[in-house]
Parts: C-alpha cells; structure tokens; sequence
C-alpha cells in the first residue's frame, strides 16, 4: 500500500512538481492551495502519512495550519516549506510539531528524504495506537503475587518521567511487556514504540540499525537510512538484550545519551534526538563489565532506574491466574469453550522448573489444550503430554531405527531446547553448545528446525 502525502501551497506549479516527483517514486500525493482546505482534508481523513505544507499562505499561514494538525493528528509527520529559510522560521516550526524544515527551490533529493522518513516514522506510530486500541490479549502483565503487585505499582510511579529505566530478567519472563507498559503509561504513549533485538542483529550492522547510514557509506548502502533513534523521536526506543551490543556500538549509544545529538554512519551531521530509552538484558553486565565486555560508564547511565522482572519460579503463586489467562487466549484462537485445570493439574504444573519462564507455560498450555479436548484438565492428562525426562529417553529409544537415528532425534530435541533458553538467540546457542554459529546453522537446517518448531 503507497504512503499518502497532503502538499498545501498556493502555488499550484510548486504543487504539481511536487506531486510528480512523490507519484514517479510510488507515493499517492495530493494538493490543495490554502490551509483551511488542507485543514479541512487532513480532518476528513486520518490516512495521510506526511502533509508538506507552506508557511506563505493566503488565510491561516503554514504556522497555523501545522499547529492545527499537530493538535488533532499527531501521527502526520509536516514537512514545512518556505522560501524564507531563516533559523527563526525553522526553530518555530519545530517548535509547534513540525518533523523537518525544507527551504524553496526545494532539493528533490531532500525533499525525497525527509517523506521517507516522515512516513516510515509515521507507520510506527500508528502501528503502536492500532496495538493499543487492539488491546491484544497477550500484552497484558498478569499476575497477582506481591513481586508483581510491587513492579506495576514502580511502573505507575516512573512512567509518566522520563527516566531510563534498566529491566533485567531471565528469557521468556516479560521484559519487553514491561518495557511497553511504561511507554503506554508514559507522556510519550501516542509516540512510536520502537524496540531493537541488540542480541538479534550482527556486529557489523547494529550502528547502522542504530543510527542510520549515509548512501554510498559502506558496500551495500544504495541509499539513506534512518536508523531506530531517529524513528523513535519524541518517543521510546527499547534495546532489549543490550548486554550483547558491541563495544563501539555502546560508545555511540552512550555520546547520544550525553550529547542528545547522533551522527549516521558516514556523515558528520549531528542530528538532534528526543527519545525515551529503556533497555532489558538477562545477563550480568556488572560481571560483563569486570570481563571488559560492556562499558561501566554506559552501565551507569541506564541503570537510572531498575527493574528486575522475577523467574515463574519465583512466582508461583501467580501460576493458576496464568494457566487461566492462557486457556482463554488458546481456547479463543482455536474456537473452543475453555477448560478447567484441576487443582492436582495445577500442583503438577507447579513442579516443574520453567526454565522458559512464561513463555515456555504459554506453549505447553498450548500444548495441552490441542492435544487435550475436554473440558476439564485433569493431572494424568498433563503428564501424559509432558513425560519425565527418563520417559521422554524412552520414547526416543522406542522411535528409533538405529542408534544413529536415535542420536540425531536426541541432537534435535537438545538442540531445539538450548534454542529455546536462550531466546532462540543463535550466536548464545552456538556459545552454550561450543560449537561455531555456521555448524549449529547447519543443523538446525539439516533437522528441519524453526522458530514454532519447538511449539508444536
């Protein structure tokens, strides 16, 4: 689907070039000549992306019409224009919600640049509101035991500032759950939401997934890019699994925090930033920091406020509400009437170890109920479907064909499990499993291993 763009000028020539330039790269643009139609048409549809407007109107000038739409539609990024590109038109601009200044003639390149940004900025903030008024069911923070009861009552206190805030915790436990509560009880809820996998990304990419690239600033890079900071201005970046940013991407976080300004990789433009930073990990940076693995000094500034979310271990008590809440979210996605545990299913459970935390509950629960159609879950079903560990040997034994085919199921069934401990994070995989990150990529490859694989 094309990104819509408004033009108002009264210049109808100026429009129609802008026009032909926008429809030629694939965006649908429109124009009006006055503000009170441009006004008008921003009110009578929310779909527009990025309106470029003129500060030299006849009527309501460029200034009021910016301020007007800031107000009733903050998800339209305004591009103003003018032929007067003084610092005081551009401060006040900025000043009233304008996303970028661009002076006449105006630079095609520019002009290129600033609507894509405009609109790739303007989807994440509309995909942000949709998530909200979806109110999905799975993003809530369930539980009722104290330690939780104690973390929703810090995050009601911290979210409306705009402190950064240090969530840390085991993989599967909720952090990033966490860290989009804040953003939505936070001055900043209608602003993007924008959360990076540091863990996820290579060492050679993550400035740029960071900070952006300049066009022609590294083989690869055909045009500009803007990087997650910038998409997140004026609302929240979360750098979950920060512990495994490298070294020098880490220097470059820490110079924004003090200097509020980033450079792009391959330009020396500072470029000014408002965002809210949050950050998750599961390791212990402050033994990282001893090995020499992440910096004290960028430690120190995240950890403004921490958070540490508990292991289900840890909680239990909040066991039963969990089983319930995740019956009713399978039973709805599977169109069925929703079961009941038994208490001695309920006991079972609670004895297992949930190395996966709550998301490894949320997949048996899955689990139990395809594989289970009734209407009450007794302890003998469970059991049935998650076998002890000598059990589950036998099973392979009993599967087998030959030893090589019961040591390959065995490889598979480690291998999915370590994935799914460590978030299937396949550089900590490969770590824990000593061997090098192409070898486990061949054999998740040659076993047929994915992502749902371990779901199922």
């Amino acid at each position: 689907m094309s990104k819509r763009v408004l033009i108002i000028d009264d210049e109808i020539n100026i429009c129609e070039s802008i026009q032909m330039i926008l429809d030629y790269e694939g965006y649908t643009a429109e124009y009006v000549t006055s503000g009170e139609e441009g006004i008008a048409k921003m009110l009578s549809s929310d779909a527009f992306d990025a309106l470029l407007v003129d500060i030299q109107l006849p009527g309501i000038n460029g200034f009021e019409v910016v301020q007007s739409v800031h107000k009733k539609s903050p998800a339209t990024n305004i591009i103003v224009i003018s032929a007067y590109g003084n610092i005081e038109n551009a401060v006040k601009a900025t000043k009233l919600g304008a996303f970028d200044f661009l002076e006449k003639p105006i630079d095609r390149e520019k002009l290129l640049i600033s609507v894509r940004n405009a609109c790739s900025q303007a989807a994440l903030i509309r995909e942000n509101q949709e998530m909200k008024k979806a109110m999905l069911p799975e993003g809530q923070i369930i539980g009722k035991s104290l330690t939780i009861r104690k973390i929703l009552d810090l995050i009601s206190t911290v979210a409306p500032t705009d402190a950064r805030i240090f969530i840390t915790g085991e993989n599967g436990t909720g952090k990033e759950l966490v860290a989009r509560e804040i953003h939505n009880q936070s001055l900043r809820a209608k602003n993007a939401f924008v959360d990076v996998n540091c863990a996820a990304i290579p060492n050679e990419l993550i400035e740029s997934e960071l900070f952006g690239h300049e066009k022609g600033s590294f083989t690869g890079a055909m045009q500009q890019r803007v990087g997650k900071f910038e998409l997140a201005d004026k609302g929240t970046l979360f750098l979950d699994e920060i512990g495994d940013m490298s070294l020098q991407a880490q220097a470059k976080v820490l110079r924004v925090i003090e200097d509020g300004k980033l450079e792009r990789v391959g330009g020396a433009k500072k470029i000014p930033v408002d965002v809210r930073l949050l950050s998750a990990t599961n390791k212990n940076l402050i033994e990282e920091i001893s090995k020499g693995n992440f910096r004290e000094d960028l430690f120190h500034r995240l950890n403004v406020i921490p958070i540490h979310v508990p292991s289900l271990r840890e909680r239990l008590d909040d066991l039963v509400v969990l089983v319930e809440y995740f019956a009713k979210i399978v039973a709805s996605k599977y169109n069925r009437k929703t079961p009941i545990f038994h208490p001695a299913a309920i006991s079972f459970l609670q004895k297992r170890q949930w190395h996966g935390n709550i998301r490894e509950l949320r997949n048996i629960v899955e689990r139990i109920i395809i594989m289970t159609p009734k209407q009450e879950i007794t302890e003998r079903d469970i059991s049935q479907i998650l076998p002890g560990e000598k059990a589950g040997i036998d099973d392979l034994i009993l599967e087998s064909n030959s030893f090589q085919d019961f040591k390959e199921k065995a490889e598979r069934a480690y291998i999915i499990k370590q994935l799914e401990l460590n978030d299937w994070n396949m550089t900590k995989t490969a770590e824990v499993l000593e061997i090098q990150r192409s070898h486990l990529y061949n054999k998740t490859k040659k076993y047929g291993i994915m992502k749902d694989t371990g779901d199922e």
